[in-house]
């Protein structure tokens, strides 16, 4: 039977920068931008699957057509009636990213509501991938809803992936937001977190302070990025550094962590070791981030 990873959560409309003050349309999103690594770093035996909602609006066409052709399953992918993405804009300054987001009736935020077809479509996988963004744009019982049928999946002995992905403006209030990261955690057998992320939000002083805190809420390995200063993975009790591949240029630092996580977990679902999986990832981020925008072509990356 063929093996395959779900992951959940929102893909956008992306203008990102092309030069000479035109802008570039694209489609990305934080688990979307993963899938995409995933699904350049995995055989064609592995299926990659996509979880979300879209409108019934030309650009949500334009996206599942664009999924589609990457070789994405798009059968989990709901659509709603009056609906439409959500859409941000990439602003540059020295490769380093700011985002302006227009997403508070994206159909996306529906992607928990019908607790039959989440969990049929978790069901189907035997890896899910999931996100902090995944969970702030959903509603409070939506998020319940999301975080039990990844705890019954854990359970169940699948392998469930997270990336903390912290992003305070998308929350209710502070308190709402570390509450719910913290379950997520829960929910996850492999957590991803950023360390500037962890530092800044949950006071962690040290990145042995992440893997302890995230191994005590119940995940057997702990994935520490710290950007270009490498990143540090945590199993049965060791841990082991990881240095940062040198990009050729730094051009645009967007999708960096989830294209890491992308080839890190297509990696691990290939039989590498962690600290192997680990410098995979930092190999496809280096590329990836040598070039405008969230996606690149498959045929940049290092295989």
């Amino acid at each position: 039977m063929t093996r395959r990873i779900l992951s959940i959560g929102e893909c956008m409309v992306e203008l990102s920068q092309a030069g000479n003050g035109l802008l570039r349309k694209g489609f990305a999103g934080d688990t979307f931008n993963t899938a995409w690594y995933l699904r350049a770093s995995l055989p064609d035996d592995i299926a990659v699957d996509y979880l979300t909602c879209l409108g019934d609006d030309a650009l949500s066409d334009e996206m599942l057509g664009f999924m589609q052709k990457a070789g994405i399953g798009t059968e989990q992918i709901r659509r709603m009636p009056g609906k439409t993405p959500g859409l941000y804009l990439i602003s540059l300054k020295d490769g380093e990213r700011t985002f302006s987001y227009w997403r508070d009736t994206s159909a996306a935020r529906a992607l928990a509501d019908d607790a039959d077809h989440l969990r049929q479509a978790i069901e189907t996988a035997d890896v899910v991938y999931f996100s902090g963004i995944t969970l702030a744009i959903l509603t409070p019982t939506a998020r319940e809803t999301l975080l039990s049928e990844l705890r019954r999946a854990k359970a169940a002995g699948k392998t469930v992936a997270y990336d903390p992905n912290i992003r305070p403006r998308l929350w209710e209030n502070r308190e709402v937001m570390l509450d719910t990261i913290s379950a997520g955690a829960r929910a996850a057998s492999i957590v991803l977190p950023s360390f500037d992320d962890e530092n800044t939000h949950f006071g962690d002083q040290n990145v042995a302070a992440s893997i302890e805190r995230y191994q005590s809420l119940g995940a057997r390995q702990v994935i520490v990025k710290s950007g270009a200063q490498g990143a540090t993975v945590g199993e049965d009790g060791q841990t082991i550094f990881v240095p940062a591949a040198r990009p050729e240029s730094l051009v645009d630092t967007t999708s960096a962590g989830d294209s890491f996580n992308g080839g890190l977990i297509g990696k691990l679902m290939t039989g590498s070791s962690l600290p192997e999986a680990a410098a995979h990832g930092a190999a496809v981020a280096s590329v990836v981030i040598a070039h405008h925008g969230a996606l690149i072509d498959f045929a940049l990356l290092p295989r």
